[in-house]
């Protein structure tokens, strides 16, 4: 995101200043996207007013936490994708369409993940029923051991 990339509202003033568009080729903000706009944030602030520190410590916090939290999900859904490899699926295609068939692959579309089913992605959103592969073992219990 440029500098250009934020405009404000030159009738207000500079307490009152507020962000009118962000554009960009990203639907995320990243790190350097928050800290221009704390940038921004500190530069239109009122000298007679101004945020105090304690205040834009913790917006950073706030985003760091976001940050992290979007990532654990992200790792999740890349998870619970790969799960189903092997798996028979059943998918939504659209709202008069289902489909079904094995998954052999999970890619990355966008940031987020996407089974392969008869050569062709979908979102896990379109899973509707999960069949386990015939060849899955449940996992034995360990048999408890005696001691001599």
């Amino acid at each position: 995101m440029t500098a250009s990339a934020i405009t404000s509202n030159p009738t207000t003033t500079p307490a009152t200043n507020s962000i009118d568009s962000i554009t960009g080729s990203s639907s995320t903000l990243n790190q350097a996207n928050f800290l221009q706009l704390l940038v921004a944030q500190i530069q239109y602030q009122d000298p007679m007013n101004p945020q105090s520190d304690t205040a834009m410590a913790a917006q950073l916090a706030q985003f760091s936490s976001l940050q992290q939290s979007t990532q654990s999900a992200s790792s999740l859904s890349m998870m619970q994708a790969n799960s189903l490899v092997g798996s028979t699926v059943g998918i939504q295609v659209d709202s008069n369409t289902t489909t079904s068939g094995v998954v052999t692959g999970v890619v990355m579309s966008n940031g987020a993940p996407q089974i392969t089913v008869g050569g062709r992605n979908y979102g896990l959103s379109q899973v509707n029923s999960v069949t386990p592969p015939l060849n899955s073992t449940t996992p034995a219990t360990p048999s408890p051991q005696t001691t001599q």
